[in-house]
């Protein structure tokens, strides 16, 4: 049985602005039962954030599948698939209300495309230029040997490290290589397969 949510914009629930943004910053999550609308829902109401019906559908997609990467685009395109109704600037929003609650951890990658990631913890990525993703990169130990001087005043936040990877040469023209010889193989057995399994 699924336990029912308020769904109301009005259901009376924590304040969005009464969250001191440190302990947001914090990404602290409640203790996860496996059911993404209750598991949402609990989220969003340890984040002070009211669990709207916008904000339960786009959690329901960016959490219910795990830890993920994506752009606004991506996941408005996600909602209109799932027909959610909300616009992409109601998506953006919403992005913007869970980084800033600590659900969600804003990666940029050149300036001009930025990634929401649904792991919050400390890690760095891969971005395969080629495919245009982000990847976790798998070694948890990764350090970086020096930092640079702070100027005064000021303190490092986080070290986001982003790591551009392409697809070399030679590693190209032997997938373009492979894509030939199995584009043959299958219209050699296109030849031989009997009409009905064609």
């Amino acid at each position: 049985m699924v336990p029912e949510v308020d769904m109301n914009d009005q259901a009376p629930t924590l304040n969005d602005d009464g969250i001191d943004p440190a302990a947001r910053a914090a990404g602290h999550q409640p203790a996860l039962t496996g059911c993404p609308w209750h598991d949402v829902n609990e989220m969003l109401q340890a984040a002070g954030l009211r669990p709207t019906r916008q904000r339960m559908a786009l959690g329901w997609l960016l959490f219910g599948k795990g830890a993920r990467h994506l752009t606004a685009e991506m996941l408005y395109e996600e909602a209109t698939l799932a027909k959610v109704p909300v616009s992409l600037a109601t998506v953006y929003n919403t992005l913007n209300q869970l980084t800033d609650a600590g659900l969600l951890r804003q990666v940029s990658v050149d300036g001009t495309k930025t990634y929401f990631d649904t792991n919050v913890t400390a890690h760095h990525h891969f971005y395969l230029e080629n495919n245009h993703e982000l990847v976790d990169i798998p070694d948890p130990h990764l350090v970086l040997s020096k930092m640079p001087d702070v100027p005064e005043g000021y303190e490092i936040a986080r070290v986001d490290m982003v790591v551009r990877l392409r697809r070399s040469a030679e590693s190209s023209s032997r997938l373009a290589d492979s894509s030939r010889v199995s584009a043959s193989t299958c219209a050699f057995l296109r030849k031989r397969l009997p009409r009905c399994l064609r």
